[in-house]
């Protein structure tokens, strides 16, 4: 009987104890991420992040802090699949929908003028029969697919600034968020959805 209580007590104190380190090294390699992300170094963030969530996923500010060190580091994708997560955890975060809708924004504009990483990588594989176009002022113009996944994410971004005044009507910033999301309709009105 004594051998059973003696075992239970310390498998439940092992249990106590690895909580505290998983814990421990998840805070550990989120202060490292914080310091790496100050430095501008997001790729040893992300690295620092993804290592902080497989040992926990479940605490949210790792997952925050992922999704806005991909959004940093231009990750667009990933960092939608990481807000996604992060509001699995906390599905009315105010400040996740507010960082989702910056990251929209944010890919948007970069969809727009050939700036994202992926449209990058493919220009450097371009032949001559598969080749970015360009307008006669020299700017990138993005393919029929390129718009409509511009449109998307200007939408996007709305949805989620307007759910971000939801959840937090009279912040602070709420008038300049409106008057943004005004900016936004505008300019996605004015996109020239003109391929041809």
């Amino acid at each position: 009987m004594k051998k059973t209580v003696f075992l239970v007590t310390t498998f439940v104190l092992l249990i106590f104890t690895t909580g505290c380190i998983n814990n421990l090294a998840v805070q550990e390699l989120n202060n490292k991420a914080a310091e790496y992300t100050k430095k501008g170094d997001y790729e040893n963030a992300i690295s620092r992040l993804k290592s902080s969530v497989d040992l926990d996923p479940t605490i949210f500010e790792s997952q925050y802090n992922l999704a806005v060190a991909y959004t940093e580091n231009e990750d667009y994708e990933e960092a939608k699949e990481a807000f996604e997560k992060a509001l699995e955890i906390r599905p009315n975060s105010k400040d996740v929908y507010y960082s989702m809708a910056v990251m929209y924004e944010n890919y948007a504009k970069d969809l727009f003028s050939g700036n994202t990483k992926a449209q990058k990588d493919q220009a450097e594989s371009y032949d001559e029969n598969n080749k970015p176009s360009f307008s006669q002022d020299g700017k990138f113009k993005p393919n029929e697919e390129e718009l409509e996944n511009v449109k998307e994410c200007y939408e996007n971004s709305i949805e989620c600034y307007e759910k971000y005044l939801e959840l937090a009507p009279n912040s602070n910033d709420a008038e300049d968020v409106r008057s943004h999301i005004e900016d936004l309709r505008t300019n996605l009105q004015t996109l020239d959805f003109d391929t041809n």
